[in-house]
């Protein structure tokens, strides 16, 4: 029996990651395109290493790339969804976002043969009728929010945040969520942009990131009796070598932790099924150290 579950996952933004931001100059959708020349090097890597990964896609990137993306798909990992071209869902009206989530259905499912399960908002946004498009197209899972850490729980529809009242919280569905957080993300640790006055300035050294990653790690299996941890890469940013070569160093450290690596959608399955993860047991309760 392992320790714990570690999930790593892949949004394969490609070229709509820039058109989500409305930067698609040669120079900006070349980013994009190192996304799918890195592709096989990571595919290679879990393929080393036996892991079975989830990559959550836009229809835009299965559509363009539809060979990169079948390699994917064969390579036995799970396709979950990613918005169309990385459209932030706040950003539409109810319509618009039903239209762009059921194109993007729909596009993996011709990808994969079979309907996804999965779905990832891009830069994890979330709308007031996100929820109820998730429940309609009877995907079990979603992985963007970050009310807990190691453990999955299930989503509400009907929260109210107003600003002059205290919050109410509305009912529980069948919608389980399994959390992410941008501390565990690759992106904002390693990758510059600029957009208008903001800078994200990135190209952090590498090794101080993934000893971060381990440390949260270290702490669940430490502290937690089956946690999950959800770790997030793109293509176009771990596909470098520097961190190519530091994803290994991660992966030879999470097996020194003895975790397992799952897709999300077994860990959801599981937790729909009873299975309780993240049972909180401080090692200072347990009569033994760390």
């Amino acid at each position: 029996m392992t320790r714990g579950t570690v999930c790593l996952t892949f949004d394969f933004d490609a070229i709509s990651l820039w058109i989500g931001r409305q930067l698609v100059s040669p120079a900006t959708a070349s980013r994009g395109e190192f996304g799918v020349y890195a592709v096989p090097r990571v595919l290679h890597l879990l393929e080393k290493e036996g892991i079975e990964s989830t990559w959550f896609i836009p229809g835009h990137t299965a559509e363009t790339y539809p060979s990169v993306c079948r390699e994917i798909v064969a390579a036995g990992h799970e396709i979950g969804i990613h918005g169309y071209a990385h459209e932030p869902v706040s950003t539409l009206d109810p319509e618009r976002e039903r239209a762009v989530f059921h194109r993007s259905y729909q596009a993996l499912t011709d990808l994969v043969g079979h309907p996804p399960r999965g779905n990832r908002t891009p830069s994890w946004d979330f709308s007031p009728v996100t929820l109820d498009i998730l429940l309609e197209l009877g995907l079990t899972y979603d992985s963007s929010l970050m009310a807990t850490d190691y453990e999955p729980y299930y989503l509400r529809a009907g929260d109210s945040v107003p600003d002059d009242a205290p919050a109410s919280f509305g009912r529980e569905t069948s919608m389980v969520e399994i959390p992410v957080s941008w501390s565990l993300d690759d992106y904002p640790h390693f990758e510059y942009s600029r957009v208008g006055q903001a800078i994200l300035p990135g190209l952090r050294g590498a090794d101080a990131v993934i000893s971060n990653w381990l440390d949260d790690v270290r702490y669940m299996v430490r502290d937690f009796e089956n946690g999950v941890a959800v770790l997030t890469f793109h293509p176009q940013v771990i596909g470098r070598g520097h961190r190519m070569l530091a994803l290994e160093r991660l992966i030879e450290g999470l097996r020194a932790l003895d975790v397992s690596f799952s897709t999300l959608e077994s860990v959801a399955d599981r937790f729909r099924q009873g299975h309780r993860f993240a049972i909180y047991q401080p090692h200072d309760s347990k009569g033994e150290g760390s």
